[in-house]
């Protein structure tokens, strides 16, 4: 029952969301995790951009190598990425440098359960979701592009 409501949840709110993205949009993503992790939990009282910034510099093991979302994001959600295996270009998380990067649900569903999937062994909770993008709207940066508390 809990998934059909997930589900709807996003597929209703996919109709809300502009094409192009920006940082309202990844706020609006925030919200939706936001309901369906209020629906698991309803103790849940809001994300924790810390938790997020934890989550995104966390080291896992994958395949005997130490991983984690900043070895192909670098260390700075706005700068440019490089996979660390195929060496192919990635854009930068940060919905405040790429406004693409939040612009479509089924694709971030997609990478969130793919990357999740690779890293984790599962796919990331609500919770870690909503950390996430809430760390990814609260960075700051400086001119070069450096991150700041």
């Amino acid at each position: 029952m809990r998934k059909t409501a997930c589900f709807l949840m996003l597929a209703l709110g996919a109709l809300s969301l502009n094409a192009q993205a920006d940082v309202e949009t990844a706020k609006a993503f925030a919200k939706k995790y936001a309901a369906i992790a209020k629906n698991i939990n309803p103790d849940f009282k809001g994300f924790l951009p810390d938790m997020g910034r934890n989550f995104f510099k966390r080291e896992f093991t994958l395949k005997g190598k130490q991983v984690s979302c900043s070895s192909c994001h670098t260390d700075n959600p706005a700068n440019p990425g490089k996979h660390i295996v195929t060496g192919k270009p990635i854009k930068p998380l940060s919905p405040v440098v790429e406004k693409s990067r939040f612009s479509d649900l089924e694709k971030v569903e997609k990478n969130f359960t793919e990357h999740c999937n690779n890293i984790l062994g599962r796919d990331c909770t609500a919770q870690e979701k909503g950390n996430y993008i809430a760390y990814l709207l609260t960075v700051k940066f400086d001119v070069q592009g450096n991150e700041q508390k």
